[in-house]
């Protein structure tokens, strides 16, 4: 028996609660009709049009609040692909039919991301409850009855909206200091790399849009003896100052172990000695890969990392997963790691970057890899320079992302 075909339009229309749907850049792309309803609103003056052009704040009131405590609760949306509930807020509503007037109305705002194929939020599910007459009780005098119950529970329920409206705002100045300095901290320890002498490099990183969610990933290019260059790069679990300061450790540990030691796979293990040694640096993972010019050959190790692309001058691209190992400080004894090695002709181009680049979330790591190397053939042409701002540009989602990105590209 098959089931009966379900009309979500008309669900999405009889629905008794107000319902929006917001484009990533707050344009109304549809509303529902108890929304219009209570909003007083017809549908030709509300979709295509800017939320905060419909739903400006009250200009009257220099104390509204309304616009930014909205805003930064789409946001947070936006950016962590997560359900934001707010609390009970003052946003009054201008009047139709009377320009100019506005009406006190108060409300309980629900924001909930819709996920799309490619991992970003592709519309925000704006839900809304009107709460008014609950705080502002109808009819009758003021005193002890109705109303005055009624002014008694809009005075506790508005004090307790204001207090947590001034948490959220504490909390959000806290996270954008922390953000400004561990982003400057970030710069200190990831400066541009001194040009190489037989190849050309571009590296770059991004941080992610969230307060909190930048500093946990490195890169690593410098030149060794005999015509050898050490690619790396590496991401620590956790964000913030503290990743940032477990980041310059283990940049700095790795870059001077590649210069002593005998290939990726010993500097890996050694790395990985270190790592346990450092709070908040289980689980990293990191890739190096060592370019012997002479030779044209890339050795390369990997604890836990996305592969490095190779893409070849015939125009196929190449995943160095021949190597891939536990993160570091994962194995409660020390252990051989795995190193392999692969030819390369002039003009190929070695790829080494962060999960950032290529994971989305219900996404399989898989596809994220299809589309780095539909891009890496699509600008093959391209110099390192370019080819990293091409990577960025079309991977990368446009609303941003939750992870920060580091990246290295170089022209063999």
């Amino acid at each position: 028996m098959t089931e009966p075909a379900v009309d979500y339009e008309a669900v999405y229309q009889a629905l008794p609660g107000m319902v929006a749907l917001l484009t990533p850049t707050l344009v109304f792309a549809d509303a529902n009709n108890e929304y219009l309803r209570t909003a007083n609103r017809t549908r030709e003056q509300v979709v295509g049009h800017h939320l905060f052009e419909v739903f400006p704040d009250n200009p009257n009131d220099p104390g509204a609040t309304g616009v930014r405590n909205l805003a930064a609760s789409l946001r947070r949306v936006l950016d962590s692909g997560e359900r934001d509930t707010m609390a009970v807020q003052r946003y009054d509503v201008e009047s139709p039919d009377r320009p100019g007037e506005w009406e006190e109305r108060f409300w309980s705002p629900v924001n909930a991301p819709v996920i799309g194929a490619d991992g970003s939020v592709v519309l925000v599910v704006h839900r809304v409850e009107e709460v008014t007459e609950l705080i502002r009780a109808r009819g009758g005098a003021s005193g002890t009855g109705a109303s005055g119950q009624g002014r008694v529970l809009e005075a506790e329920l508005y004090a307790r909206a204001r207090e947590l409206q001034e948490l959220n705002e504490r909390l959000r100045r806290a996270h954008s200091r922390e953000r400004e300095v561990a982003l400057t901290l970030q710069e200190a320890m990831l400066p541009a790399p001194t040009p190489l002498t037989r190849y050309r490099a571009a590296v770059r990183y991004r941080p992610a849009t969230g307060a909190l969610n930048v500093c946990g990933d490195w890169y690593d290019l410098v030149e060794l003896p005999d015509d050898r260059i050490s690619v790396a790069v590496g991401d620590v679990v956790g964000h913030g100052l503290a990743a940032a300061c477990v980041m310059g450790q283990l940049r700095s540990a790795l870059s001077a172990a590649a210069r002593v030691l005998d290939g990726p796979a010993q500097t890996l293990e050694v790395l990985g000695l270190y790592a346990r040694s450092v709070d908040g640096a289980e689980s990293t993972t990191a890739v190096q890969a060592v370019v012997d010019s002479r030779a044209h050959t890339i050795t390369y190790s990997s604890a836990g990392h996305p592969p490095p692309a190779l893409l070849r001058t015939d125009g196929t691209v190449e995943f160095l997963d021949q190597a891939t190992d536990t993160p570091l400080g994962a194995r409660p004894e020390p252990a051989p790691r795995p190193q392999a090695t692969t030819a390369f002709r002039p003009g190929s181009t070695l790829v080494l970057y962060t999960d950032g680049l290529i994971e989305r979330r219900r996404e399989d790591i898989d596809t994220g890899l299809a589309r780095l190397a539909d891009s890496l053939v699509r600008h093959q042409a391209a110099d390192p320079e370019t080819l990293a701002d091409a990577l960025l540009l079309e991977l990368l989602p446009p609303g941003g992302v939750t992870d920060d990105t580091a990246l290295v590209v170089v022209r063999l």
